[in-house]
């Protein structure tokens, strides 16, 4: 009774996954004016502390030289495929995708950040499959960066944490189908390529969201089973491949040799009993299903005596 009430009273375990994570900031656009306009009240500002100069106030001149310098530092030139994160005393205010020329707000720094595709090949992983065989497995991830906000504060590290996120739902998804298929019927590494493309591809965006990074496409680079089992697999695959060729060898024997009585019988050339019948069986199967040609003997006796 008291191991009862004490199992009620014990917290119920919560999932931790990708839910429990907390991220409130998304991309938006920062505030930004064409930076030709900018340079206009650089040459603005700069003649206007010339003038003062020449003035009677003089030593006003160094206001108008403050604002070109604050005005000249808050102009970025964004390149195409990158992006400037934009982050005010500590806050973010937004990022300018447009390339170009752009002032943004004075005294911001910023960051550059690319948005180009991305591929990576993960290292050469050993995994077991479904069936426990030892396996080395390898993966090219294709992504991009989608949210830019979340690449940069979301994570600490957003490419190694893209790389180590893929390494590990690969190593997820292989443990989840075998090596090979010998029936056909399933899924398998080798056979359903495309299946656990679409399957890993999933994963590692799910994955990935978090940082912000959507991913574009992922395929295997690399399969085959680890060194110390894989001469015994390639045994095994041969020996199935033998026993396939044979069973289709005698398959298509039995047809031939069924052929061939249902025309001597539908035609009428020569009437077997059983033991010859028996006996025509065994010589088309031997000759059929021999791995070497067969060497043809003439009987001239009777097969009674």
């Amino acid at each position: 009774m008291s191991q009862d009430i004490q199992q009620d009273r014990q917290p119920e375990a919560t999932p931790v996954g990708h839910s429990g994570t907390r991220v409130e900031i998304h991309e938006r656009p920062a505030w930004a004016i064409s930076g030709w306009f900018g340079v206009l009240v650089v040459l603005a500002f700069t003649a206007a502390s010339v003038l003062v100069a020449e003035s009677s106030a003089a030593a006003w001149a160094v206001v108008p030289v403050v604002a070109a310098v604050v005005v000249l530092t808050s102009l970025v030139v964004v390149q195409p495929g990158q992006t400037k994160v934009v982050r005010f005393f500590g806050s973010y205010v937004g990022t300018e995708r447009r390339s170009g020329l752009w002032w943004i707000v004075p005294l911001a720094d910023r960051r550059t950040l690319s948005i180009r595709v991305r591929n990576f090949e993960t290292n050469h992983l050993k995994v077991n499959d479904a069936d426990g065989n030892p396996v080395e497995i390898a993966a090219i991830v294709v992504w991009q960066v989608a949210d830019t906000s979340r690449a940069v504060y979301a994570v600490d590290d957003y490419v190694n944490f893209v790389e180590v996120q893929a390494e590990s739902a690969l190593r997820h998804v292989a443990t989840t189908h075998p090596y090979d298929d010998p029936t056909g019927e399933g899924t398998s590494l080798r056979g359903s390529t495309d299946v656990v493309a679409a399957e890993l591809a999933q994963e590692v965006a799910q994955r990935v969201v978090i940082a912000g990074v959507e991913i574009v496409e992922v395929r295997i680079s690399h399969l085959a089973y680890a060194p110390e089992i894989a001469q015994a697999m390639l045994r095994r695959q041969q020996a199935n491949a033998v026993v396939a060729a044979r069973s289709r060898i005698v398959e298509g024997a039995v047809g031939m040799v069924e052929q061939a009585l249902a025309m001597l019988n539908e035609r009428d050339i020569v009437d077997l009993d059983e033991e010859r019948k028996a006996a025509m069986v065994s010589n088309l199967l031997v000759v059929l299903c021999a791995e070497q040609p067969a060497s043809p003997v003439v009987n001239t006796g009777t097969l009674y005596t």
